[in-house]
């Protein structure tokens, strides 16, 4: 089962440098434009994906800063976020690389940030959150991206094209 979260794991890594890199060629108007989107802009839906993460983290490891709000705004310039994606990313990895196939079993507690309540949740379908979740902003941030720089350059995030990558997933080319 740890296998499952160690490919989750590369696939977050791996989506989040392409949905960078996309982003890196939007004007800062388009980078910040309020679109409609949940989080506003591909800026507020970065910071967000951030957050998230961040929250969850230290849900898991007891370990690093709550943000104040799920809307937060952890950095305001793109490169800084960059930077902390990366960080952020490395650290995922090496959490889910720690956990033994036991701890997947484990029970977690934790106090929700919106509508507080204190929660207890097997490991395992916390990390199927965790992990949805970023997959869930990125298609936001995806159909944000693909009417400014056009579907061409809208990088695909799609699981079997990084299982393909990467050989992860179990999968093997036959011919």
């Amino acid at each position: 089962m740890k296998s499952r979260y160690q490919m989750f794991a590369g696939y977050n890594a791996w989506c989040n440098e392409r949905l960078y890199a996309a982003a890196a060629k939007l004007s800062d108007a388009d980078y910040r434009a309020d679109r409609g989107a949940f989080f506003k802009s591909m800026h507020g839906t970065l910071n967000h994906l951030l957050v998230g993460d961040r929250i969850w983290m230290r849900r898991f490891t007891g370990k690093g800063e709550v943000p104040a709000s799920l809307d937060a705004t952890l950095y305001d310039d793109f490169v800084a976020l960059r930077a902390a994606r990366r960080s952020e990313d490395a650290g995922i990895s090496r959490y889910v690389e720690s956990l033994s196939d036991d701890d997947l079993g484990r029970k977690i507690r934790y106090r929700t940030l919106s509508n507080p309540a204190d929660i207890e949740q097997v490991l395992s379908p916390a990390l199927d959150h965790f992990f949805n979740h970023q997959t869930h902003h990125r298609g936001q941030a995806h159909a944000l991206l693909s009417p400014i720089i056009g579907n061409d350059a809208t990088p695909s995030f799609d699981l079997i094209i990084y299982q393909r990558e990467s050989g992860q997933g179990g999968l093997r080319k036959l011919s």
